[in-house]
């Protein structure tokens, strides 16, 4: 094999210095090009960022704030963005170099090219040094200042408890309604959202009217107005009243609008509540959707809420083959809990000492539309009528011949009650506090935090529409919920039993089989947890990826 030499390269020496380079059209090294020329100028080599202390939220020109981690891809595109001159280069590489957190420093370091002479491209690196300047951005500035909204909406529901408005945070929550929210206030019966914006108070409406039946009505009040310009500055203040039906109430329809609906019995209960609320008649399964519309025409109240309900344990029960959809019905036998107690039973769990009160021990005969879940030993909760008074004339105007004993609601389930085993999920709560609009706070959320002796109430409605959502699937896929924190989530066929902080400050064993806080004893008298309870899937679980936990505050508390 020949070989074959390289060819020769000709080298000429630099014009400046006589160092032998590769020759170029203007005859200079690299080291005496970039004194001769700096492709860095034009470009300020100190420059200022805006940083907002209290939503952490940087300037991005020209006028929107934006939230960025540190050293992260969102800040290095704000602090380029603040460069003048930059477009004339050609940007090949930008990162951040380390500074101290407190040192209010953000170090650059860019990678430049440009060409300088004729098909002579030149490189060049160096950093960029930003000020961090605390300020304070708009949406801040409106919550620090008092009276400084532009609209109000202001949501109520003349019912006894707040079980609506916490399932109506987790809807909002969900689709994100709170975004354009810059306070929000506690009040009797209800919430108050502040809004900065007209169009963001009528969003708040419209969506309210999406989700649960209302009606609504707006007002308006002139704060100045200028006769030269005639220009005007308004408050507006919408009023949303939400239908004080809810979940599991019972209702008595007046007879001439059940005659208009379907013909069906004045006595029913209430299955589901969205844009509109829908009513069951547990003796025929005949069923109503009354919308919000033909509510307000002629509006009535609920006879009984949940707080009202009564434990009965079912002695008997016999479907009889009529099923309308999830509903069952069946002819059942019940009694009340704990009226066939033996006389050697002082108390049960709860306190109630049956033997000395003056509970019947008589059998009631009734009709329930849960003859596809209940068996006999079951324990349901219902509405015990025949011993109920009701002001209201359209129950007194009903026949006796129409009024049932006794009207099954759902199934309840004391025994995994008596055990307060922690969950192993959570829900988000909107993160302000009750006050004055413009404060906020890290309390457990915005409903229930007015203080005073309305709290004790408060965390008993949570309660319950935590076991809501515990007992209803299609009620918990209407809301988001996430893996609690520290919570190892227990797989199908393992008996490991894993111990957290509980939903109270108690130390709880989160095990499927876990036995209860009082020991062999306690669980003997409790008896065997309920098989068909309804448990909280893994795969029904998001990760929660935010800093703000649900129970965090109230642990501290605790």
């Amino acid at each position: 094999m020949e070989f074959v030499p390289a060819p020769a390269v000709h080298r000429v020496l630099c014009a400046d210095c006589g160092t032998p380079i590769v020759p170029n059209s203007a005859n200079l090294c690299v080291a005496c090009l970039r004194n001769t020329v700096d492709i860095t100028e034009g470009i300020p080599k100190q420059s200022s960022v805006s940083f907002c202390r209290n939503c952490e939220r940087f300037l991005s020109p020209p006028q929107s704030w934006s939230l960025a981690r540190p050293e992260s891809q969102e800040l290095l595109a704000i602090c380029l963005k603040k460069l003048k001159g930059l477009n004339k280069v050609r940007l090949t590489e930008a990162h951040f170099i380390w500074t101290e957190p407190h040192s209010k420093r953000l170090r650059v370091s860019l990678t430049v090219q440009k060409e300088v002479l004729t098909s002579t491209i030149l490189e060049q690196v160096f950093e960029i040094e930003y000020l961090v300047q605390h300020g304070q951005c708009p949406d801040c500035a409106k919550l620090a200042a008092k009276n400084t909204w532009k609209a109000l909406v202001q949501v109520r529901q003349k019912v006894p408890h707040k079980r609506t408005f916490l399932f109506l945070e987790q809807l909002i929550i969900k689709h994100g309604a709170q975004k354009d929210t810059i306070s929000v206030k506690e009040v009797k019966d209800g919430l108050d959202f502040f809004y900065s914006q007209r169009n963001h108070a009528i969003k708040m409406v419209e969506f309210l009217a999406g989700v649960v039946p209302v009606r609504s009505k707006g007002s308006e009040q002139l704060l100045s107005t200028d006769t030269h310009s005639g220009t005007a500055s308004y408050k507006f203040t919408y009023s949303v009243e939400i239908v004080p039906v809810c979940k599991d109430d019972l209702v008595c329809i007046p007879l001439k609008q059940a005659r208009q609906l379907s013909n069906i019995s004045p006595l029913t209960i209430c299955t589901r509540v969205g844009s509109s609320f829908q009513l069951l008649d547990v003796s025929t399964l005949q069923t109503c959707e009354i919308s919000a519309q033909v509510y307000w025409r002629v509006p009535f109240d609920s006879l009984a809420q949940v707080t009202d309900l009564v434990e009965f344990t079912i002695l008997d029960i016999e479907p009889s083959g009529s099923v309308r959809g999830k509903w069952v019905l069946a002819d059942a036998q019940v009694a009340m809990s704990g009226a066939f107690r033996s006389s050697g039973t002082h108390a049960d769990d709860d306190g109630m000492d049956y033997e000395n009160s003056a509970i019947s021990n008589q059998i009631y005969h009734t009709r329930t539309h849960l003859g596809a879940i209940l068996q006999p030993g079951d324990t349901a909760l219902g509405y015990h009528l025949s011993n109920a008074n009701f002001n209201s004339d359209d129950f007194s105007s009903l026949p006796s011949s129409r009024i049932p004993d006794i009207i099954l609601v759902k199934k309840a389930y004391p025994n995994r009650r008596k055990k307060s085993k922690a969950r192993n999920w959570k829900l988000r709560s909107i993160a302000k506090e009750a006050g004055e609009e413009g404060e906020t706070g890290g309390g457990r959320g915005v409903v229930g935090r007015m203080g005073g002796r309305d709290n004790k109430k408060v965390d008993e409605d949570y309660e319950l529409f935590l076991r809501d959502l515990e007992e209803d699937p299609e009620m918990r896929g209407a809301v988001n919920l996430y893996k609690a924190k520290d919570v190892k989530m227990r797989e199908v066929g393992s008996g490991d039993k894993t111990t957290r902080k509980g939903q109270y400050g108690m130390d709880v064993d989160e095990g499927m089989d876990a036995p209860s806080m009082g020991g062999d004893d306690e669980d003997k008298e409790a008896g065997e947890e309920e098989p068909d309870f309804p448990e909280v899937k893994l795969d029904e679980l998001l990760e929660d990826f935010d800093d703000m936990t649900l129970g965090d505050s109230e642990d501290k508390e605790n």
